[in-house]
């Protein structure tokens, strides 16, 4: 007789289970909406994937296009002499700004040993055609040499020509004599080592 009992307390929770189960479904059904999330979740990194192409085409086109020290080539390049602070007369470009030489050039090589992190501080006197003697330059002392990337340097006396990074006007000179390797250039085609 505790049988029936037993079975109909085993029938009441039932129902009282079957009764409370109805307000577990919602809860159960809100988490199906999360799915949206994971769809927007996924379509974004489908964007950065899409734009990520695009941004390792810009870098690498970059270098391409760009001078080695970032200095334009915008034509024949100018040399002409002016007197340069204390040290008298020197080769300058078209707009005055002091040019030099390295003595770890070799003169008349036909090369830079000039490269690298070397160009970024001491930029080439590019020039696009012939170089064009100015007053007090001897033009049969003008010449140019092609560096690697297909630019033309010009030289001077078998020199190359370079600016220092630092000489940001006319006239400035804060590249002279520097590590006992850079020059001025006088118009005969000598370092000024004053």
């Amino acid at each position: 007789m505790k049988y029936p009992t037993l079975l109909g307390a085993v029938f009441v929770i039932a129902l009282l289970v079957a009764a409370c189960a109805p307000a577990a479904t919602p809860v159960a059904t809100e988490p199906a909406v999360t799915v949206e999330p994971t769809t927007v979740a996924t379509e974004a990194p489908a964007t950065d994937a899409a734009t990520e192409p695009a941004a390792t085409d810009a870098a690498t086109e970059a270098p391409a296009t760009d001078a080695p020290t970032g200095v334009p080539v915008t034509g024949a390049a100018t040399v002409n002499v002016a007197e340069v602070g204390t040290f008298g007369q020197a080769l300058v470009d078209a707009e005055g700004r002091s040019l030099y030489l390295f003595t770890n050039d070799t003169q008349n090589s036909g090369t830079s040993s000039c490269t690298g992190d070397c160009l970024v501080e001491w930029p080439p006197l590019f020039t696009d055609g012939e170089p064009v003697a100015g007053e007090g330059v001897d033009a049969a002392m003008l010449g140019t040499i092609t560096l690697p990337d297909g630019t033309s340097q010009v030289t001077y006396n078998g020199w190359p020509l370079y600016y220092f990074h630092e000489d940001t006007a006319a006239g400035d000179t804060n590249g002279q004599g520097l590590g006992g390797v850079w020059f001025l250039v006088t118009p005969a085609g000598e370092m000024i080592e004053q």
